[in-house]
């Protein structure tokens, strides 16, 4: 039955209603009688009807404003409005707040009334379906939503209190991973994540997940059989279902279409990744451990010759290094300021052989490579913070993403780092020079720890020797064996500053050939013995700047 409300300040007519029709007959009920719109606005708090019948001129509040008011707050009643006058003015304002319709009281019959009584239940009946269709919509709309589902997957994995349970009722309410056997999760990371990130902001982190989420989902297609979720720090977690009985046959399923997702971020993406597969399990609630299973797997260390921690400072878990020590990056940076490169090459394949017994892709190796790059930048905004088009020909950072081993990034490193010490002596022989003199300077900062001289440059350059030391003098004005030395006794600083050589150690690495020479040089450009020079050192003194490049 639908409940009907009576509102009309006149008794007469309310009784006329009550008599016209048989209301049970047709569907409808009588619910309540009112005669004015303040008492009707009552009744109506306490027990809504479907419709009501609303006089037009009433006492107190008219039917006008009732209607208005029952339109803005109780919108699902409808309302059909009757009245003695004919005016243009109350139909217009009846209709536009929602009113089935206007009828006069002279022309209403019962045939009438039932006719708009019906009318008015068609229009409720039209509201319940389109609200019933957009509730089925939203409900669809909210379980084909990849964000809530992968939001469901990543508290599960993650071991939150009560996830297990809230997502097994919410693929059972959705129809998710249909006629399913059995279940599997895998890990895949994309190995070089930290560092390709580092520098980047959220936005930009962001979009490379999101990325990485949208290719791999193609890849695996149906999400309610097969989801990708991220994790964090380019951590993902892939969740199968399979309808077949065979473990073998799951099993194979699952590697097949990890390895294509593997393939499809290395061909769109350009990211290496790396995997593993959890065991099969036959719930939803086991789905954490068969992830947990795969996480370990990915993580173990691979098949490598044992890390050498003799030089670790800063260790994790299990004795791992997490951190260069303070020496290698007073080291690092000794061997850039004296352009030692093969001091520089062992060092960085020392810290390589204390963490190649580690997964390329763990926070630590991560974060030891993290801090070369870091070092190189500092040195890159120190001395060639002008020189934007020569930084071109340093290895682009991008092509981390394509690396996938701890040899790889070593080999990565050197590159990068010899690429770095040429534009950084490049730059020291920058001048009013000519084109062999600049070359001259190079060769010097290229070779000035061991056997230097003007033939060797010479030849080198393809100059006669005499030739060259005349051009030498005309434009550094100083001749080549000065300027070697300025190079040595520099670099010799660096080397005494840093408080890890004895002098006599100092003299043969920057090239002198016997301590006496390295001595007299040394005082002859700082102005000081180099055991002096040490004592400033420790008393806070400055050093004497020597300034091999005028």
């Amino acid at each position: 039955m639908f409940q009907v409300m009576l509102v009309d300040d006149e008794a007469l007519v309310r009784n006329n209603l009550w008599t016209l029709v048989d209301f049970r007959k047709h569907g409808f009920e009588i619910c309540g009688e009112a005669h004015n719109g303040v008492m009707a606005l009552a009744m109506i708090e306490q027990s809504p009807p479907d419709i009501a019948i609303i006089d037009v001129d009433m006492p107190e509040m008219n039917g006008v404003e009732l209607n208005r008011m029952i339109k803005e707050r109780f919108p699902t009643i409808k309302t059909i409005m009757l009245s003695s006058f004919d005016d243009y003015d109350y139909v217009r304002d009846c209709l536009k707040n929602g009113s089935v319709d206007y009828l006069l009281k002279h022309r209403l019959d019962g045939a009438t009334l039932i006719a708009m009584l019906n009318k008015a239940v068609l229009e409720l009946r039209q509201e319940d379906r389109m609200l019933k269709e957009r509730n089925d919509q939203k409900e669809m709309a909210e379980w084909m939503n990849p964000v809530l589902i992968r939001n469901y997957i990543a508290d599960l994995v993650r071991g939150k209190p009560q996830a297990p349970q809230h997502f097994e009722a919410f693929v059972r309410k959705n129809g998710l991973y249909p006629q399913t056997v059995s279940y599997a999760a895998a890990s895949l990371q994309i190995v070089s994540f930290l560092l390709l990130t580092q520098a980047s902001s959220d936005v930009q982190t962001n979009r490379l997940v999101q990325q990485a989420v949208e290719i791999m989902q193609q890849s695996l297609g149906d999400i309610q059989e097969r989801t990708a979720a991220y994790l964090e720090n380019g951590r993902l977690v892939v969740v199968f279902s399979f309808k077949e009985r065979s473990e073998l046959a799951a099993s194979s399923e699952a590697e097949r279409l990890m390895s294509k997702l593997r393939h499809a971020l290395e061909l769109f993406l350009n990211l290496k990744c790396e995997y593993a597969v959890g065991h099969l399990c036959s719930s939803l609630s086991h789905l954490g451990a068969s992830y947990a299973s795969a996480e370990r797997s990915l993580d173990s260390s691979p098949a490598a010759e044992p890390a050498n921690h003799a030089m670790a400072g800063g260790s994790g878990i299990n004795g791992q290094r997490v951190s260069l020590t303070i020496e290698e990056q007073k080291q690092l940076l000794l061997t850039i300021e004296t352009l030692d490169k093969d001091g520089m090459q062992r060092l960085i394949l020392s810290v390589f052989n204390s963490i190649k017994g580690q997964p390329v892709h763990s926070h630590s190796v991560q974060m030891i490579i993290g801090e070369l790059l870091h070092i190189a930048d500092k040195v890159l905004k120190k001395w060639l913070p002008q020189l934007d088009a020569a930084l071109d020909r340093l290895p682009p950072r991008s092509e981390l993403g394509r690396l996938g081993s701890v040899g790889e990034m070593e080999r990565w490193l050197q590159a990068f780092y010899a690429n770095l010490l040429s534009l950084l002596k490049e730059k020291h022989a920058v001048g009013p020079y000519s084109r062999h003199v600049s070359q001259a300077i190079g060769f010097i900062l290229e070779r000035y720890a061991v056997c230097v001289t003007l033939e060797l440059a010479a030849g080198a350059i393809g100059l006669n020797p005499s030739y060259l030391s005349r051009l030498f003098k005309e434009e550094t004005k100083s001749t080549f064996s000065e300027y070697l030395n300025r190079v040595r006794i520099d670099a010799a600083c660096n080397l005494l500053e840093s408080g890890q050589y004895s002098i006599k150690q100092i003299s043969s690495q920057t090239g002198f050939s016997s301590y006496n020479y390295f001595f007299r040089v040394f005082k002859e450009i700082t102005g000081v013995t180099p055991q002096v020079y040490l004592n400033n050192l420790g008393s806070g003194k400055l050093r004497k700047v020597v300034k091999y490049v005028e």
